[in-house]
C-alpha cells in the first residue's frame, strides 16, 4: 500500500489515503466493491473487501452499496473456499476506531479457516473450547502459530500480485 501521494493508474482502488495497486486488487463488483490482497495476513487468504466509495463507517452506506458489499464479501468467500479448501471462515469488521478500525474506510476482513491451523484464537473461542459439550470439539490440533503483528513483515508488491492473480483466476 502506499499513500495517495503517488497518482492513481488505471485498476488501482483507495483504501482510506492507500493506494492498493491493481496487481493486488483480484475482484470488483459491477456496483463498486473492491476485494484486494492483504499487505499483512494473519493466515493464508486473508483478504480485505471494501466499497469503492471511501465512507469511515458500515452504517453510512447506502442500501445499494452494502447489499453489494455482502454480496462480493460471499462471492470472494466462494472464490478462497475453492482455492484453499478452507472449512470456514471468520468475517469481521471492525466499525471506528474504539472497535480497532485503523483504515477509516469501511472494509471486511475475510479470513479462510481449517480445523486447527491456529494455536490460538482469542478469548471468545476459549470460552466457547471450554463450553463445548462434546469432546471432540476440545480436541483440536494446533499446528499454525500466528506471530505477533509486530513480528509480522510486509509482503513484497510482487508476492501481493502473485497471490491476487492466483484469486483472479477464480472469477
Amino acid at each position: 500500500m502506499a499513500s495517495t501521494d503517488a497518482i492513481l493508474e488505471p485498476g488501482d482502488a483507495l483504501f482510506g489515503r492507500f493506494r492498493i495497486p491493481a496487481a493486488s486488487v483480484f475482484f470488483r463488483s459491477e456496483k463498486k466493491s473492491v476485494a484486494f490482497v492483504n499487505l499483512r495476513p494473519i493466515v493464508p487468504g486473508h483478504v480485505l473487501v471494501i466499497p469503492e466509495r471511501i465512507v469511515p463507517k458500515l452504517r453510512d452506506l447506502p442500501e445499494d452499496e452494502y447489499i453489494d458489499l455482502w454480496l462480493t464479501t460471499r462471492k470472494v468467500q466462494e472464490a478462497l473456499t475453492a482455492h484453499y479448501g478452507c472449512t470456514a471462515f471468520n468475517v469481521a469488521i471492525q466499525d471506528g476506531r474504539e472497535a480497532g478500525q485503523s483504515v477509516p474506510h469501511v472494509h471486511v476482513h475475510i479470513l479462510p479457516r481449517v480445523e486447527g491451523d491456529l494455536e490460538r484464537n482469542d478469548e471468545i473461542y476459549d470460552s466457547l473450547q471450554e463450553w463445548a459439550p462434546r469432546q471432540e470439539l476440545k480436541k483440536t490440533v494446533q499446528s499454525l502459530e500466528v506471530p505477533k503483528d509486530a513480528d509480522r513483515r510486509d509482503r513484497t508488491a510482487q508476492e501481493m500480485a502473485d497471490e491476487a492473480a492466483l484469486y483472479r483466476n477464480s472469477f
